[in-house]
């Protein structure tokens, strides 16, 4: 049994696959969840988890290169924009149409109890060397 970090054996093993370049989708309760991508649906109730939660759960495993979101939160969910400027300093951002084109690329799809909109954001892999 894990000790700590994500206990979720799912998303656990989703992570464990991910290679350098592989998109992970962040996403609300919401977004529309394209086919192909492994999908882990960790939403419970409205709100829980919330995207701040799984955003950071995340970030404390994975490394990360680049992270897209949709222009449509500055404006629509100026919380979760501030999340997101502040995790990342070369954040893109997309007309939301195309994000939800991008994310049919995404490996693994993560979503979140979020209810609050334009709550996602595609992760793209790194390596730790």
């Amino acid at each position: 049994m894990k000790r700590s970090g994500i206990l979720n054996r799912h998303l656990s093993g989703g992570l464990a696959e991910l290679g350098h370049g592989d998109g992970v989708l962040i996403c609300d309760v919401g977004m529309s969840i394209p086919r192909g991508p492994r999908v882990v649906d960790l939403a419970f109730r409205a709100g829980t988890p919330s995207f701040a939660e799984v955003l950071d759960g995340l970030l404390a495993e994975l490394v990360v290169e680049g992270a897209t979101a949709a222009h449509e939160v500055r404006e629509a969910n100026p919380g979760a924009a501030r999340l997101l400027e502040e995790r990342f300093r070369d954040l893109a951002f997309v007309p939301h149409e195309e994000l939800k084109a991008l994310s049919a690329g995404a490996r693994l799809v993560v979503r979140s109890g979020e209810a609050r909109p334009y709550a996602n954001v595609l992760l793209r892999c790194g390596v730790f060397f």
